[in-house]
């Protein structure tokens, strides 16, 4: 059984820069297409960046390209996610999701093996 814990969440002031760590266990971490959704109060779920097994890959929203970058060890079976330029929309919590066995670049929440808890992230103006 997959096990997906989130840290890093935090409260910041817009324009500053946070990073977000997702710790995978259970089954083997490079089988797995990993990503990065976030939801807001009030607002459904969202994706906002992915990459592939191996991190040759990655994907992003149009809200945060340029922005954020996701990037993966798979030695130590984390996946990342830097956040610069922050901005109050970016508010939300934060979910790490997996997908074990796929190599497409498209992500729905509907379509995730498995879902952390989250991480809050609040950006202040």
């Amino acid at each position: 059984q997959v096990q997906l814990v989130e840290s890093g969440g935090r409260l910041v002031q817009a324009g500053g820069s946070l990073r977000l760590s997702c710790a995978f266990s259970g089954r083997t971490f490079n089988t797995y297409s990993m990503a990065w959704f976030r939801q807001a109060h009030g607002k459904e779920r969202e994706f906002v960046s992915a990459i592939s097994w191996s991190g040759g890959s990655t994907y992003y929203a149009d809200s945060v390209k340029g922005r954020f970058t996701i990037s993966r060890d798979n030695a130590k079976n984390t996946v990342n996610l830097q956040m610069n330029s922050l901005k109050p929309e970016d508010t939300a919590v934060y979910y790490c999701a997996a997908r074990r066995y796929y190599s497409g670049g498209v992500f729905f929440a509907n379509n995730m093996d498995d879902w952390g808890k989250g991480t809050l992230v609040t950006v202040s103006s």
